[in-house]
C-alpha cells in the first residue's frame, strides 16, 4: 500500500511551497504533524515577505518625531524567524545524517523507534 503524498495547502508562495514539498517527499506525517508543517510553511513566507520589505526599505526608517529607527519588519522579522524554528522543532523531524531527531538523546530515538516498530502495522 503506497501513501499518497499530501497536496501543499493554497496559497503557499515558494519559500512555503518548497519546505513542504521537501519534507512530504521524505517523511509519512500524521495529520497533527502536517497542522505544524503548514503553519511552518506560511511561516516561511511570512519571513520571505519581511525580508523583501526589508530589501527595498532598508532596516533604518524614521520616526514620528524625525529619528532614526530600526523599521518595525527587523522586530517581526527576529519574531517569526524564532516561530518558525519552533515549530520545526516540534515536528522532531530525524537528522538524516546521524538519524536522531532534533532535541532527543539518541536513548529516545531508540525508545521512539522500538515504539514505532512495535506499532506500526507490517504488511502481510
Amino acid at each position: 500500500m503506497t501513501t499518497r503524498k499530501p497536496s501543499a495547502p493554497r496559497g503557499l508562495k515558494p519559500g512555503g511551497r518548497s519546505l513542504w514539498n521537501a519534507v512530504c517527499k521524505t517523511y509519512t506525517l500524521r495529520p497533527d504533524e502536517l497542522r505544524v508543517l503548514k503553519d511552518a510553511c506560511f511561516e516561511v513566507d511570512l519571513i520571505d515577505d519581511l525580508q523583501r520589505c526589508l530589501a527595498k526599505d532598508g532596516v533604518i526608517s524614521i520616526g514620528s518625531m524625525g529619528q532614526e529607527r530600526a523599521h518595525p519588519a527587523v522586530s517581526e522579522l527576529r519574531q517569526h524567524r524564532s516561530v518558525l524554528s519552533a515549530l520545526l522543532r516540534a515536528l522532531k523531524l530525524p537528522d538524516p545524517t546521524s538519524g536522531s531527531t532534533q532535541g532527543e538523546t539518541p536513548t529516545s530515538t531508540q525508545a521512539r523507534a522500538a515504539a514505532n516498530s512495535r506499532w506500526t502495522k507490517q504488511p502481510g
